[in-house]
């Protein structure tokens, strides 16, 4: 894909967690092509919180060793990474509220409009939906 014409992203957790995950072949192909492609492109964005979740993911569910998945967060932050406040976590508890999510998958949806992104990369919410202005994609479908 051209990267000029990538739509500025926002990655869930599981995108990344699949890029380390051997089980899941497909997925993980699927992944390291988003992820190349977007780092290179300049419009990948995840959150601290994104950051927080791969790495006790991928150390615990999927026995990385703990230096190797601190080298991937340092790549990881070759992406553009957004921070909350408290501000922002209110307005994930009232996305919670409105759109009957999770409080931390609208935390991630905060964090994907709050930084301009247009799509949201996740498995976990409904492919097509639009929350807060950002578009879910489902990128394994």
């Amino acid at each position: 894909m051209n990267a000029r014409k990538l739509p500025r992203a926002f990655f869930d957790t599981n995108v990344l967690v699949y890029a380390d995950d051997q089980d899941y072949p497909a997925k993980q192909l699927t992944a390291r092509k988003l992820w190349a492609e977007y780092r290179l492109a300049g419009k990948g964005v995840v959150s601290l919180q994104v950051l927080q979740e791969y790495f006790v993911n991928v150390t615990r569910k999927l026995g990385v060793d703990p230096q190797i998945a601190r080298q991937k967060i340092e790549l990881l932050t070759e992406f553009n990474t957004v921070v909350l406040s408290a501000a922002d976590v209110l307005a994930a508890v009232d996305l919670h509220l409105m759109d009957k999510i999770s409080l931390w998958d609208a935390l991630i949806v905060r964090a994907a409009s709050k930084s301009g992104c247009q799509i949201l990369l996740t498995e976990d919410l409904q492919h097509g939906r639009v929350v807060d202005g950002v578009e879910i994609v489902n990128p394994f479908l």
